[in-house]
């Protein structure tokens, strides 16, 4: 076995035990039925997928019907779904990786078709930034309340169906994201306002989830939280809000940071002059208190160990599972000569590809036959129809 240090165990100060440093990207599949239970197709998927990775991560669930994304998202929004989620949790946790459920809601990026008709809601009633954007609805405080509530009612049913943690996803211009950006946050309560006031929510959200899995999990319980460093808008975030945010992040209760860019060693988007990674300026304001997952064209072993080498203490990979579902033992078996780096029409099925999934992939990356190892940066996607950010 090549001796690369990603393939480490690492202790969560929980106690939890993750057996090594690879970690499954979160990938949108919009496979799910349409009232968001889970399908066949999705258990074959990530099945396939784990085994050799330590963490594996799902698509985002949605928390309240309203929070649904895109058609095929997967929902964790009623107790109906728990039965479906057991059989995905135990197809994941093969030969012990940790399977975590990544829990979300779109706020404005969504539409009213998706949402059968009814309005999309988000912190204030201002549309996104992007083509053929709905303008939402503003949560009035008792709902921003029952919002916070929906995500620790994920987590109970997340831990009822056997997921060994959850991953709150504030980033990619979702709900929780909207409240903390001044872009979507133009409250005048105690919900908006000051960076102080927009960093609430999701601090909530966090003390909620916390809560619940304090009661009905064991110790060792997962929780995890996503963010994306900067937003292309004006107002928007910038990377100075976000080092002021991850300090606090780093204060709360959770096991993990994870950072959602497309190049795990990416610059500033907004400050064209900058030349340090944006991930090192964050692994300084961390200073050891939480762990944190980089993602974003980590392809090769040596990529992973690059991020590993620099301090990094998790390589998250997405693309490159979906082509090479065996990455992992592929290494661990001296094997790397046979790890697939392209992918064409006649691998679908053979590696349980879902068919929007592969129709996404067509649509997004060209050629089909060696789907590009460029990462495709956030900004790309900025204007794009949802779902985009999961590549």
């Amino acid at each position: 076995m090549t001796d690369y240090n990603f393939l480490n165990p690492y202790r969560f100060r929980n106690g939890a035990v993750v057996k090594n440093r690879i970690v499954m990207a979160p990938m949108t599949e919009m496979s799910a039925h349409e009232n968001g239970a889970i399908t066949k197709d999705q258990i074959d998927y990530y099945g396939m997928r784990s085994g050799g990775v330590g963490m594996e991560l799902t698509a985002c669930a949605y928390v309240t019907p309203a929070g649904k994304g895109f058609e095929g998202n997967l929902g964790v929004d009623s107790d109906r779904m728990i039965p479906g989620l057991a059989k995905l949790a135990q197809a994941m946790k093969l030969n012990g990786t940790k399977a975590i459920l990544q829990i979300f809601d779109a706020g404005r990026m969504t539409n009213s078709k998706i949402l059968r008709g009814q309005q999309p809601v988000s912190a204030s009633a201002i549309a996104a930034e992007r083509p053929g954007s709905e303008t939402p609805r503003a949560l009035t405080g008792a709902e921003v309340l029952d919002e916070i509530k929906a995500f620790g009612e994920a987590t109970r049913r997340a831990i009822a169906a056997g997921f060994d943690g959850v991953e709150i996803h504030g980033a990619n211009t979702y709900l929780i994201q909207q409240f903390y950006s001044p872009n979507s946050n133009q409250r005048e309560d105690k919900w908006g306002g000051n960076l102080e006031n927009r960093m609430r929510f999701p601090l909530a959200v966090i003390d909620q989830v916390k809560e619940v899995a304090d009661q009905y999990a064991n110790h060792d319980f997962i929780v995890g939280y996503r963010i994306s460093p900067e937003e292309i808008e004006t107002p928007g975030i910038r990377l100075e809000d976000t080092l002021t945010f991850v300090d606090r992040l780093a204060d709360a209760p959770l096991d993990y940071l994870h950072v959602s860019m497309g190049n795990v060693w990416r610059t500033s988007l907004n400050d064209k002059e900058a030349t340090e990674p944006i991930l090192p300026q964050i692994l300084r304001v961390l200073d050891d208190r939480i762990p944190l997952i980089g993602v974003g064209n980590i392809e090769k072993p040596e990529d992973a160990e690059k991020v590993i080498d620099a301090g990094i203490d998790f390589a998250a990979i997405g693309r490159e599972l979906i082509r090479e579902p065996q990455w992992v033992q592929k290494i661990i078996a001296n094997d790397e000569g046979t790890i697939r780096y392209q992918l064409s029409p006649s691998d679908i099925d053979d590696l349980n590809i879902p068919a929007p999934l592969w129709d996404f992939l067509n649509f997004v990356f060209k050629p089909i036959a060696g789907i590009s190892t460029e990462a495709t940066p956030e900004e790309t996607f900025a204007n794009a129809a949802a779902p985009w950010d999961k590549f």
